[in-house]
């Protein structure tokens, strides 16, 4: 007779694998969080920075625009 597992030992090994399956959607989601968080705040960073450029230079035409693009930013990450 073959090696068969009862159907009590299936049930066990099927919940044990939709179990790590669950805890690894998990996981790549809390990735993917940080990953999205760690992009908005380079991004922010990055912005701020042109903007506090603009300000040093009193270049108000670069400023506006830059303002814009900050505020559309904020706006499409949901800030």
């Amino acid at each position: 007779m073959k090696n068969e597992k009862s159907y009590t030992e299936l049930m066990k090994a099927s919940k044990m694998n939709k179990k790590i399956s669950v805890e690894a959607y998990m996981m790549n989601i809390y990735v993917q969080m940080i990953i999205d968080e760690s992009l908005f705040h380079y991004h922010q960073k990055l912005l701020q920075e042109k903007i506090d450029y603009a300000i040093d230079t009193h270049n108000p035409v670069l400023f506006n625009v830059l303002c814009d693009k900050y505020k559309k930013f904020l706006l499409d990450w949901g800030a």
